[in-house]
């Protein structure tokens, strides 16, 4: 099996146990399903064992269950702001890995575009980062597929390192 950590903070974000789809040559997309967590079976079991709000289930994501993501709120030019820092981050670390300049330019050109497309789209997007929280890592971007009902997470392809376990 194959984990994708951020490059930046070693958080685990994604594995190949998930079908990962490449899009645009710039990030990959998750579809992930939408689980119930927590909740109390053992209801009637013991005495004045019960607080406020035990028992109750909560929905989330698999992936973002599995992986620990936090969720983030952002307005359009925070996000704006730390995904450019997070952009020029990964283009510093290409470039110290080696990679032509062909290949800066077109992940230049790539990134640019498909930032373009989530800001047109912002407000169809919630954010998650690592299980560290640090800002400074990927944001991962969560939304619907056009069915309105299949959630996906979007990983900013140049932003993971692949782990084989």
């Amino acid at each position: 099996m194959i984990i994708y950590t951020d490059i930046f903070t070693g958080d685990e974000l994604i594995s190949d146990s998930y079908n990962m789809k490449e899009v645009d040559g710039i990030v990959y997309e998750v579809d992930c399903n939408t689980i119930q967590i927590g909740g109390n079976n053992n209801s009637g079991i013991g005495v004045g064992s019960s607080t406020e709000g035990e028992g109750e289930e909560m929905a989330t994501f698999d992936i973002v269950n599995s992986f620990n993501l936090n969720k983030v709120s952002f307005g359009e030019k925070s996000y704006l702001y730390e995904v450019r820092d997070y952009l020029r981050s990964v283009s510093n670390h290409l470039k110290r890995s080696s990679k032509s300049e062909d290949e800066m330019k077109e992940f230049q050109t790539r990134a640019k575009a498909f930032l373009n497309k989530v800001l047109d789209n912002f407000g169809d997007y919630s954010f998650y980062v690592g299980q560290s929280e640090q800002y400074e890592g990927m944001i991962a971007l969560l939304s619907y597929r056009e069915d309105g009902v299949t959630p996906f997470l979007t990983y900013w392809k140049h932003g993971l390192k692949e782990t084989e376990v």
